[in-house]
């Protein structure tokens, strides 16, 4: 099964995430099918591709919790 999910990239104490798709098997901070947008929890930057996201919903992938919390906010 595939999901859209957070994969952490920042340092210690500066979290930073890569909106990816990938399997649900893998280990968080793993290999992902495709990156297809970042948000910076601090500054609250972010770049989501909603395109990729809803054609990947659409061939099956399924978002987190945290995904559809953050996609809500940005939809605003």
């Amino acid at each position: 099964m595939l999901k859209i999910r957070l994969k952490k990239v920042g340092r210690k104490h500066q979290p930073s995430y890569r909106l990816v798709v990938m399997s649900n098997t893998m280990r968080r901070d793993g290999r992902p099918i495709e990156e297809i947008g970042y948000y910076n929890a601090i500054t609250k930057i972010h770049k989501i591709d909603i395109e990729k996201v809803l054609d990947w919903n659409k061939k099956g992938a399924q978002s987190t919790e945290t995904v559809k919390n953050l996609l809500k906010k940005l939809k605003k």
